[in-house]
């Protein structure tokens, strides 16, 4: 499993009740059932990737997950992940809103655009990067937001979230294995990984 949702997964407490929007073919939450126990549930917009999941046995919901999560009570999770997604997202306050109603917890992740690679690869290079955290070209990309970790941390205060806990990471050679990046986090770790807390009115 990729190193960021290990990360994601150490936060989830044991019998937790998840929900993981963009949540691929189910591997955090085939792992977080499998190894804590919880009671999980995801949302997909790609239909191969639900049908695999749904084929392992797990809750998932084929859709656009702007639109979903609307349908789900107040606080009916603990945790709600957004892995990877967020810089895909068209309005992410709206969302980030809607997954912190829906949960006690919001869990959001994104690849830092601000890592020197990608800044090297723009000033030596003069174009648009291309890195492993990033592979599309520009005319191909389904990245809209340009997200680096200091960026969200004031997205964060504008729009009245509670940052809980926040860690970045550095994977340098394989996703499977990294470590966190505690020195010039915005220049050297390629994720960001936050924990939200209930949002309140943003300041006037």
């Amino acid at each position: 499993m990729r190193y960021d949702l290990q990360i994601i997964a150490s936060w989830i407490e044991p019998g937790a009740k998840v929900l993981d929007l963009g949540c691929g073919a189910g591997d955090l939450l085939s792992h977080l059932i499998r190894e804590k126990g919880i009671r999980g549930s995801g949302i997909e917009i790609d239909e191969a990737k639900v049908a695999e999941g749904l084929t392992r046995g797990l809750s998932m919901v084929h859709g656009d997950i702007n639109e979903e999560v609307r349908d789900y009570p107040d606080q009916a999770f603990d945790d709600v992940i957004l892995s990877q997604t967020l810089q895909q997202v068209y309005d992410p306050a709206r969302l980030i809103r809607e997954m912190l109603r829906v949960g006690k917890r919001g869990i959001v992740s994104f690849p830092n655009f601000a890592h020197y690679g990608v800044r090297a690869q723009l000033f030596f290079k003069g174009k648009a990067p291309v890195s492993r955290e990033l592979p599309y070209q520009w005319y191909d990309t389904p990245n809209i937001r340009v997200i680096a970790l200091k960026d969200f941390r004031r997205f964060c205060k504008a729009s009245g979230f509670a940052i809980l806990h926040e860690t970045a990471i550095r994977t340098p050679h394989h996703q499977e294995t990294g470590r966190v990046a505690t020195l010039f986090p915005n220049l050297l770790a390629t994720y960001g990984i936050f924990r939200l807390g209930r949002a309140t009115p943003p300041p006037p």
